[in-house]
């Protein structure tokens, strides 16, 4: 997808779709899956050894069978994001990788 973007008082944009989160850096504090009302990303499980354990249910609680050490947000509905960015602007480690709408391949 590329071309000219622009918004509806035709002003000039830019939309850049996340790609990646970086495991090692996220935090798991869930506050890009907060601003995020597409289903781009989900936090999941992680054990000592850095392995992810699975999708975590909120609801269950779930420990991965006491496995559970930490959690991360993943990338899992990429091709919903519509670019807005407010998930970078919320990202207290800075962990996200964004690239323009011009370079992806269509």
């Amino acid at each position: 997808m590329s071309g000219p973007f622009t918004t509806r008082d035709g002003s000039s944009w830019t939309p850049y779709y996340l790609t990646a989160i970086d495991g090692q850096t996220c935090i798991g504090c869930g506050r890009c899956f907060k601003v995020c009302s597409r289903g781009v990303m989900h936090l999941y499980g992680v054990d000592e050894d850095g392995m992810v354990l699975g999708l975590y249910d909120e609801e269950e609680g779930d420990d991965f069978d006491g496995e559970l050490n930490r959690m991360i947000m993943v990338v899992d509905g990429a091709g919903a994001c519509i670019g807005c960015g407010a998930c970078a602007r919320v990202c207290p480690k800075n962990c996200q990788t964004h690239v323009a709408a011009s370079e992806l391949a269509a």
